[in-house]
């Protein structure tokens, strides 16, 4: 008697905890499957510009504050993965690549800015992600407002996750992609890929701004 009595109690104690585990949190990194939808941060105090969560343990946003370095590394984030120009670098205010080092935090510098000498191109694909297959922990994707970043990103998820096109920019879409601008002759992503992407806005330039 006192067992089925119990029973009701503890049917309501597992929907209790069911119910307080985040719906759809799960791990991007090393993993294969379903990605889920970019989750919009607070960005203020911690970046320049955009941060958004992918699932639990992948992170992109603008350039980071020492504070949200500080801040990830204390939430498990082990990769930093940084596509801004040496000379943008100069300008933030304090070394990231010294203070994540510091924070024993791998850092990745994959420096892009369309040029001849820096491009938006395959060799910068297969380099993040060799960094998102080798990751030990969460990471952090970042460049100025996540610009680079979306199109980098995109790209990951075409080609290496098998995302069909669409999708992928759709997703990329709630980071910052901008594909409805013409920032550059050339949008990364199809640099990424190498190939034309149709499905991507490419907007006739507005003249010098």
């Amino acid at each position: 008697m006192t067992s089925l009595a119990l029973r009701p109690v503890v049917v309501v104690a597992i929907l209790t905890l069911a119910c307080t585990i985040p719906v759809g949190a799960q791990g991007v990194v090393r993993k294969t499957g379903p990605v889920p939808n970019p989750v919009s941060l607070d960005p203020a105090g911690l970046f320049q510009s955009t941060f958004v969560s992918v699932g639990d343990d992948m992170f992109v946003g603008g350039q980071p504050t020492e504070k949200a370095l500080r801040d990830l590394r204390a939430k498990g984030v082990t990769t930093i993965v940084n596509l801004r120009m040496p000379q943008e670098m100069a300008r933030v205010g304090f070394d990231e690549a010294a203070l994540a080092r510091e924070l024993g935090m791998r850092y990745v510098h994959i420096p892009m800015n369309g040029s001849p000498e820096n491009p938006y191109g395959p060799k910068a694909l297969d380099a993040f992600a060799a960094a998102m297959a080798s990751a030990d922990g969460k990471v952090l994707l970042h460049c100025t407002i996540a610009w680079r970043a979306s199109h980098l990103w995109a790209a990951y998820l075409i080609r290496d996750r098998k995302m069909p096109v669409g999708a992928a920019l759709s997703h990329a879409r709630r980071i910052n992609l901008m594909d409805d601008h013409r920032m550059s002759p050339q949008p990364p992503l199809e640099g990424f890929l190498g190939r034309p992407v149709p499905e991507l806005g490419h907007p006739e330039p507005q003249g010098d701004k």
